[in-house]
């Protein structure tokens, strides 16, 4: 099947068929954000990138809506352009699905993102997509159930809406806070032939800081990954000002046996011992500017990011 629409347009269909016993007009929104960077990495000469991520959103009732993501970048786990390449002119659209959101939960169907919410460290690429269905369930005590049933490829983003052919993927997660400071979560993934059991563990210090844990075991192989950091804001003072900045480090350590997996989380660098750290802080609040600076280093290969990035919304 080459083109999306003829597995979404019946349900659009539906959809729009409680909209009218709903009597709610259509509301069309709009979220892009552009980013720039400086790109410099050990293993190969510098770049310097620019990134565009759209998100167009139909909302057809209170509870059903049409999404999209378009984004530059030519596969599963890469987004940005290289200013000056004559072959790197990329913009695909990457997912179109329907959603259907109410309190207890939401599902979503078509070519939908990899997440349910917040994007883990060894969690899929967050620009990636699965052809498929989601179902999560809120259940009670601030706990969730997450079921995805679908195909996933490591493939080109032109090929995003080719449907069929894929390796199956198959998640089920489970989810939970316990208080204000404690929350974690348990899946098992069937994906690109290999079996993953995922666990990660969050722990809340103070207001600013948070430290996790988070454990990838691949259980058809002795291969496994894990992340160990921490996140959160602290305040510069200069001037008798305070600036506030966000930082995100970690250290991590990839199996080299892991398999594809390892390749479709964000910027992957390598397999080995590695460590990340990421300062990122407001320019203008007034046209949501943000300024970041990050250092990775896996084993023999260092890279040093730095950039801004403005976001627009309507």
């Amino acid at each position: 099947m080459r083109n999306p629409f003829l597995f979404i347009l019946p349900l659009i269909a539906i959809a729009g068929t409680n909209a009218q016993a709903e009597q709610i007009a259509p509301t069309f929104s709009q979220k892009l954000d552009i980013q720039v960077r400086y790109d410099n990495r050990s293993n190969r000469p510098s770049r310097e990138q620019y990134r565009l991520r759209y998100y167009p959103s139909l909302a057809i009732t209170s509870a059903w809506s049409v999404n999209s993501f378009v984004v530059t970048g030519d596969d599963f786990s890469s987004s940005h352009n290289t200013f000056g390449s004559d072959n790197t002119d990329y913009l695909y659209a990457r997912r179109l699905y329907l959603r259907h959101e109410t309190g207890s939960g939401k599902t979503e169907l078509g070519v939908i993102p990899t997440y349910k919410g917040r994007v883990s460290s060894t969690g899929l690429s967050k620009d990636g997509w699965i052809t498929g269905v989601r179902h999560v369930k809120q259940l009670q005590n601030d706990t969730a159930i997450e079921i995805v049933v679908g195909q996933l490829a490591n493939a080109e983003a032109s090929e995003a809406f080719n449907i069929g052919g894929e390796d199956e993927y198959f998640e089920i997660e489970y989810s939970a806070k316990m208080g204000q400071r404690h929350s974690y979560e348990a899946s098992f993934e069937r994906m690109l032939n290999g079996t993953f059991a995922r666990a990660e563990y969050r722990l809340r210090i103070n207001e600013q800081d948070t430290a996790f844990i988070e454990l990838v075991q691949r259980t058809d192989e002795s291969a496994a990954k894990v992340v160990v950091g921490t996140s959160g804001e602290f305040a510069a003072s200069a001037f008798n000002t305070s600036y506030p900045i966000e930082y995100f480090a970690y250290y991590s350590y990839i199996d080299s046996s892991f398999g594809e997996r390892a390749e479709l989380i964000e910027d992957f660098l390598g397999t080995g011992h590695g460590g990340s750290l990421e300062f990122s802080g407001v320019l203008s609040e007034k046209h949501d500017v943000e300024w970041f600076i990050r250092a990775d280093v896996v084993d023999s290969v260092s890279r040093l990011l730095a950039g801004v990035k403005l976001s627009f919304d309507s």
